[in-house]
């Protein structure tokens, strides 16, 4: 049985309530991730896509 328990974690962008569930939990022990997420699925996916524009914005005044 594993050690890990679903745990609801509010998000710092939004606010809304997510679950880190016991399986996520395990997977960011294995992998030696240190803290919890701190947003939701939702805002981590515009956060990177905001991410990868930035850098693309970057690379292209770079190019000029």
């Amino acid at each position: 049985m594993s050690e890990y328990q679903d745990k609801t974690i509010t998000c710092v962008d939004c606010g809304t309530d997510f679950t880190f569930t016991a399986r996520e939990q395990e997977f960011y022990h294995e992998k030696g991730f240190n803290n919890e997420p701190k947003r939701c699925k939702n805002c981590r996916d515009k956060r990177k896509a905001e991410k990868n524009e930035r850098m693309q914005n970057n690379n292209r005044k770079e190019e000029n």
